[in-house]
């Protein structure tokens, strides 16, 4: 029996597929505080020629925005993609309480796979982490995604 997707997580797979449809690779990001969400976001680094615009590193900004402070004490990051070093050390930085992430990525991860970033003994704050929530859905729309550009 399947059990329905968290509604942070389905709308972060929507995120995910608009992103696709917009040519970036499709990543969609919810950060949420007591249940509520902060911001959204999806990859924009096509439309923003940003390098660092990936889901996660946007959806933290924007949500610290939203709250007026840096620390993002209290909320949660759900996201599509096992978050790379980059997004892993932004995760750590902002304090995010939980990360729920989809699909594991074997080569750029950085929390179950590679640099296992929260495990490393410099990274000062580690979230709780929860993985393959919604990973089938979100490994199927990389995997369109990828293929269609090969």
């Amino acid at each position: 029996m399947a059990f329905p997707l968290p509604a942070p997580m389905r709308l972060a797979l929507d995120l995910a597929r608009l992103a696709a449809e917009e040519g970036e690779v499709p990543v969609g990001a919810v950060v949420t505080r007591d249940g509520a969400v902060i911001a959204t976001s999806a990859n924009m680094m096509r439309a923003s020629l940003d390098p660092t615009a990936h889901a996660e590193i946007v959806v933290i900004r924007r949500a610290a925005e939203a709250i007026g402070q840096p620390r993002l004490d209290g909320c949660d990051l759900w996201v599509t993609l096992e978050p790379c070093a980059m997004c892993a050390g932004a995760i750590a930085h902002a304090r995010l309480a939980r990360l729920y992430y989809a699909a594991e990525d074997p080569k750029g991860g950085a929390v179950a796979h590679g640099p296992r970033f929260f495990a490393q003994p410099t990274c000062h704050h580690r979230p709780e982490t929860y993985a393959g929530i919604g990973e089938g859905e979100a490994a199927e729309m990389l995997r369109v995604f990828f293929a269609g550009r090969r």
